[in-house]
């Protein structure tokens, strides 16, 4: 008899509830939702108008970006040349996921287009043998409640002109969350310091660029200390 035959089968893997591991991204996109679909109201736009580029854009910080340039009056491609840029940093994230987007290319391509910051956090802390229903769910679900957030604002936006002072701090929270499980689920806290050293010297050396600085170094780090470092402590 094989000797594989007697090893006790492997346990199935750790159920994940995509609901719950979705609310903490939903304690920042709601509220920052309802600050874009609310400015994107007041720039002029129509409110179904808001809830169609959260739907079909999806792009955070982008959204945000697109509604001064709306405004005044900016070409398509000037904006989607800026979009482009803003989001060159999710070609990093799509790179490191490769191995665990699934392979029907409906999914794939979804996962591709609804890979948020937050969401990218999410997924990178899935166990093993999570399903694709699951890895869709997570993607689906997050942007439903950006979607949600959107239409909430909008629509007061539409009735009255509320000041939406202080949501604007979500987002701040909303990564300290992130981080935090991100850490905790991680087996070393090497990554943590590579960012807070990172940001320290772009800090020191240029500080209107140090969030740009501080990105590329932590990248850079990310392909050269994997090579340096013992396999255990790398992971």
């Amino acid at each position: 008899m094989p000797p594989d035959s007697l090893s006790p089968p492997s346990p199935p893997p750790r159920a994940v509830s995509v609901l719950t591991l979705s609310i903490p991204v939903a304690m920042g996109y709601v509220p920052l939702g309802m600050v874009f679909g609310f400015l994107f109201v007041q720039a002029g736009a129509s409110w179904w108008l808001a809830v169609a580029a959260s739907v079909m854009v999806f792009a955070g910080a982008a959204q945000f970006m697109m509604v001064p340039m709306l405004a005044a009056g900016l070409p398509v491609t000037a904006i989607a040349l800026a979009t482009l840029v803003v989001n060159l940093r999710h070609i990093f994230y799509g790179l490191s996921l490769l191995d665990k987007l699934p392979h029907q290319p409906w999914a794939r391509w979804y996962l591709v287009f609804a890979l948020t910051d937050e969401t990218y956090s999410v997924l990178t802390t899935l166990p093993p043998g999570t399903t694709t229903r699951q890895l869709v769910s997570v993607a689906l679900i997050n942007q439903g409640w950006w979607v949600l957030g959107t239409l909430l604002g909008a629509l007061v936006g539409t009735q009255a002109q509320v000041p939406l002072v202080g949501l604007d701090f979500a987002l701040a929270a909303l990564f300290a969350v992130l981080a935090a499980e991100q850490w905790r689920s991680a087996h070393t806290t090497l990554p943590l310091w590579v960012a807070l050293v990172s940001y320290a010297l772009a800090q020191a050396v240029m500080p209107q660029q140090a969030l740009l600085i501080s990105i590329a170094l932590s990248v850079i780090a990310g392909m050269v200390l994997p090579k340096w470092l013992p396999a255990k402590a790398s992971t």
